[in-house]
């Protein structure tokens, strides 16, 4: 992601930067190769105050300011002990004096309550594309470009193949990192007489594929085998054509008598049916890019995405990815926020539905998703944006934009200011190797998955250390 770091960051060495509101902590503030500018043993004061809570001169009702001594060691470091008692962005302020020059020094730390206590940040990408569909690289070349821009998660979503995922996922199994690989996939299914459902629908981590549900294409690429269509024992049967046009029409008939008139039923029918199959399999059923802009009109109808919203078809909307234009990003972003206000509440994601992973491709790193949950695993990062911990990511302008409900936006916005620099410092060399272990010569082969196993836990001690859980 390559999130920019800002000066304090290069000069402090602020942690644990996330901790639990309303418990004693210590947060140590360390020189990290800037100028000493606290002088060993002299008192000092730091003032603490609460963002939220507005300033005390003009808000003494809801403001919170506290004042903490603190000395610092040999080395100019110090530690602030205090109780934070709200949840939010803290500053914490300190002065001192440089000859005749009296230097004031701010330091950020946030505070969570509740069910953000214990769960993290993870960023990563649920809808992108590889040369199995129409992309231009390979999954294992997509995954390791990814982990190498910050990522911590990826699911590759082809069209209507779900078997790159799992490539991708068989032929990391073996390397040490903690970056998680999703199965996944873009779904299109058969036309139903003709006429094509068009709407396109993402299957984030579902145990078994959609497309290889019926016979097409991602069957005679890989096979019937379910080793290619799904990860569990267990999954449904291959339908021919004329089995699943059978069924359709009966649920497409079924949708007749309470679709509302602007709304094709046929549409309505598969859709729901298709984004309770991807339930089914375990999956987070996502709606993407309504807005896009194909040819001559958007990829859906308002209305379509009315009957969708208000009836709560989908699991989560990709409210962000795959243009940088206004219409798409703009007016989804717009339609997620006045869906809420008319009472329809649904979790957001952000993707790039990249089809170049490398740098010279602008949207290859457009937009993103922040999940917190207790770990960076399929299931958890599910469960996780089913409870609406998630908030989509905009990175197309050189300031990041953010989308989601707002006490998530505050915390998101804190953690790539003053967290995820960091973190994606840690990711870039992983993702450079990950890149050597298929695409190197021998040499560099065995020499880059001798470090990965040397880094290895690297990202969970990092986590441990700026984040007090």
């Amino acid at each position: 992601m390559a999130f920019k770091r800002r000066s304090e960051l290069w000069t402090y060495d602020v942690f644990p930067k996330v901790f639990e509101a309303g418990k004693q902590t210590a947060v140590h503030i360390n020189t990290a190769g800037g100028e000493r500018f606290f002088c060993p043993g002299k008192a000092c004061t730091a003032k603490i105050t609460w963002l939220s809570g507005g300033s005390a001169a003009h808000n003494p009702p809801s403001a919170f300011e506290a004042e903490v001594p603190f000395t610092p060691d040999e080395n100019g470091n110090f530690v602030i002990d205090s109780v934070f008692p709200h949840e939010g962005e803290y500053r914490i302020s300190a002065e001192c004096t440089d000859g005749d020059r009296r230097k004031n020094f701010v330091y950020a730390v946030y505070a969570v309550e509740n069910e953000l206590v214990g769960k993290y940040p993870f960023i990563g990408d649920l809808h992108m594309h590889t040369c199995r569909s129409d992309g231009n690289q390979t999954p294992e070349m997509v995954a390791a470009s990814y982990r190498g821009h910050g990522y911590d998660f990826l699911a590759i979503t082809d069209h209507r193949r779900y078997y790159p995922s799992l490539e991708a996922i068989e032929s990391f199994k073996n390397i040490p990192t903690d970056y998680a690989l999703i199965p996944g996939e873009e779904v299109h299914l058969p036309p139903i007489k003709g006429f094509t459902v068009d709407p396109h629908t993402i299957n984030f981590g579902g145990e078994y594929s959609i497309n290889a549900l019926i016979e097409g294409s991602c069957n005679e690429e890989a096979g019937k085998d379910k080793k290619f269509r799904s990860i569990r024992e267990s999954c449904p049967e291959v339908m021919t054509k004329e089995e699943f046009d059978e069924k359709m029409s009966a649920l497409i008939e079924a949708e007749k008598s309470v679709c509302p008139e602007n709304v094709d039923p046929r549409n309505a029918g598969v859709l729901r049916w298709l984004y309770n199959e991807i339930r089914n399999a375990g999956g987070l059923a996502i709606f993407p890019h309504p807005t896009w802009i194909t040819r001559e009109a958007f990829h859906d109808a308002d209305a379509l995405n009315d009957w969708l919203a208000e009836n709560k078809i989908f699991d989560a909307f990709e409210v962000l990815g795959g243009e940088n234009y206004f219409e798409q990003n703009g007016f989804q972003a717009i339609r997620y926020y006045e869906d809420k206000a008319r009472g329809y509440r649904y979790p957001v994601v952000g993707s790039t539905d990249s089809h170049n992973c490398t740098p010279e491709n602008r949207n290859a790193f457009i937009c993103s998703t922040i999940v917190f949950s207790p770990e960076n695993e399929r299931k958890a990062l599910i469960d996780s944006i089913k409870a609406f911990r998630s908030v989509a990511v905009d990175t197309i302008s050189e300031e990041f934009r953010l989308v989601g409900e707002m006490r998530y936006v505050r915390y998101a916005c804190f953690l790539l200011k003053n967290w995820f620099p960091l973190h994606d410092d840690a990711c870039f060399e992983e993702g450079r190797l990950m890149q050597r272990v298929f695409f190197g010569t021998p040499g560099e082969k065995e020499n880059a998955l001798a470090t990965l196993k040397v880094m290895s836990g690297r990202m969970q001690a990092m986590r441990e250390k700026y984040f007090a859980f």
